[in-house]
């Protein structure tokens, strides 16, 4: 097995439990919302974006950027990224909807030239984290002149209000 997949894997898994295991310590204390099992890139943009792992069939890792984690009082975190592959660019958000109440969530992915790519979800009352992506499209320019931004609407329908709306944080397209 490759010894990168296994040093991400470890890595992600402490990051998960440790949420957990300060709120088991702190015995009447506030209990800390489990997070969503990606790890938080709140990093201002300039910096190097994450490489995901290579797949197993030795092709390319994805390049993924990421915004910051987010969570609502209503009870919805989010994660948004974007994410760049062998030539073609698309939007993902991580989510976990703890309200209990079925909602959607509408992703948006934004590119030069005004191009636009919308992936409408229905996000689950569990308590389980899930993901949305847009369709992969063939990346027009620099990838870095991309971003995604999922909303999502306290019902079922997208008629609700909105309750928490995630970025990418990609930088702003420059003038050219």
């Amino acid at each position: 097995m490759n010894l990168r997949v296994i040093g991400l894997a470890t890595a992600v898994v402490c990051a998960a439990l440790l949420p957990l295991a300060a709120s088991a310590g702190s015995a009447g204390g506030p209990m800390v919302p489990p997070r969503l099992g990606v790890v938080p890139r709140a990093a201002p943009p300039a910096e190097a974006p994450a490489t995901l792992p290579e797949s197993g069939n030795g092709a390319v890792a994805a390049v993924e950027r990421c915004g910051p984690a987010l969570t609502s009082r209503d009870g919805i975190e989010a994660q948004t990224c974007v994410l760049t592959e062998s030539g073609d660019t698309w939007g993902r958000t991580y989510y976990r909807n703890v309200s209990g109440d079925e909602l959607t969530s509408v992703l948006s992915l934004m590119g030069p030239g005004g191009r636009t790519t919308q992936s409408h979800c229905a996000v689950d009352g569990g308590d389980e984290p899930g993901s949305c992506e847009t369709p992969r499209e063939r990346t027009a320019g620099k990838p870095a002149r991309y971003w995604a931004v999922a909303e999502f609407a306290g019902s079922a329908d997208g008629t609700g209000p909105l309750l928490l709306r995630s970025g990418s944080n990609s930088a702003a397209p420059s003038a050219s």
